[in-house]
């Protein structure tokens, strides 16, 4: 997705839809192209294993680093970031299992689609809103 690898390792359909989890490997200086969103319907608990993700969690910046976890409650607005040189691995997990890999092709579909221009927000946020993620407003509207 973009430069981001994601690769599930449980999925809903072979859970009974009690969790997903998804490894996440996040180049250096990078940043998530999707915008700031809350899930409303699912619980995101963050595993670093290498390197230094940046978090903000409503407005709050949380250091995730190897054997260092975050759990973003529903409703908490987040994003991340990788700030650092190194790159990034990680395990996210999602309980129940509201979201699985079909959102991350969609998504990679539009981020890929730009050759690392901007990506096309609204198309981004009409495919979050479908998989149970709302994105956040910025100032001046999305």
């Amino acid at each position: 997705m973009g430069p981001l690898t994601v690769r599930f390792l449980i999925t809903g359909e072979n859970s009974s839809g009690s969790i997903a989890a998804f490894e996440l490997i996040v180049p250096g200086a990078q940043r998530l192209a999707a915008p700031a969103h809350r899930h409303d319907h699912y619980e995101e608990t963050i595993y670093g294993i290498e390197g230094v993700s940046t978090w903000t969690v409503d407005g709050k910046q949380i250091d995730v680093g190897p054997a260092q976890a975050l759990c973003i409650p529903r409703g908490a607005i987040h994003r991340f970031d990788n700030n650092g040189i190194h790159e990034v691995k990680a395990l996210c997990v999602i309980t129940p299992a509201a979201i699985g890999p079909q959102y991350f092709r969609e998504s990679a579909e539009v981020i890929n689609a730009t050759a690392g221009g901007p990506s096309d927000r609204a198309k981004l946020a009409e495919i979050m809103r479908r998989h149970g993620l709302t994105p956040a407003l910025p100032a001046g509207g999305f």
